[in-house]
């Protein structure tokens, strides 16, 4: 067995895996933040957790669109989840909320694979409780999580999952499903 074959046990490893995947077919890393965190009281009292959070752009896509990826190492293993993120329109510019849904789910259906947990997050946003609710910033994130038996495959399995995860992100970018959150959000302030 090569080291490429070799499960994956630790973070640094996997986040090398999947910066090289996601890079591999164009996109740029444009940030990289890691953490350490340790509970002392609690449900996970005593135990640690370290975390990175990775962001990717391509020149390609709009400034307002990314694929953020989140990884963790804790005492019972790692995990990790990729994500298209793209910030969209304010609130009063999207189709109703059960529309929007309806095509995030065909958007979901169509491009990623089936055999994948795929959840997706409409996040909402407003500054203060004075700001008019149709104004308020939105977001969307569509995500693949990273199975456990990927990261017992090792790196290049881990890093051909992270370029056929961001080929279907870049096919549901050009779904009709995404075109109402294809518009430049307004800057704010």
């Amino acid at each position: 067995m090569t080291d490429n074959a070799q499960p994956l046990l630790t973070l640094e490893p996997l986040i090398e895996a999947v910066q090289d995947g996601i890079t591999s077919v164009g996109w740029e890393l444009s940030g990289l933040q890691k953490t350490t965190s340790h509970q002392f009281e609690g449900r996970w009292q005593g135990e640690g957790s370290r975390s990175a959070y990775l962001f990717f752009h391509h020149d390609t896509w709009p400034d307002f669109v990314s694929i953020d990826v989140f990884l963790d190492e804790t005492s019972r293993g790692l995990k990790g989840n990729f994500a298209l993120v793209v910030s969209g329109p304010e609130l009063g510019e999207f189709a109703p909320m059960p529309e929007l849904l309806k095509d995030l789910a065909r958007v979901t259906a169509d491009c990623l694979p089936a055999s994948y947990d795929t959840p997706f997050v409409v996040r909402l946003r407003m500054d203060g409780p004075e700001d008019d609710p149709r104004g308020a910033d939105t977001a969307v994130r569509i995500k693949l999580t990273i199975p456990p038996g990927a990261l017992a495959d090792g790196a290049s399995f881990v890093s051909a999952l992270a370029s056929s995860t961001t080929a279907a992100f870049e096919r549901a970018l050009a779904h009709e499903g995404l075109r109402s959150l294809m518009i430049e959000p307004e800057k704010k302030g």
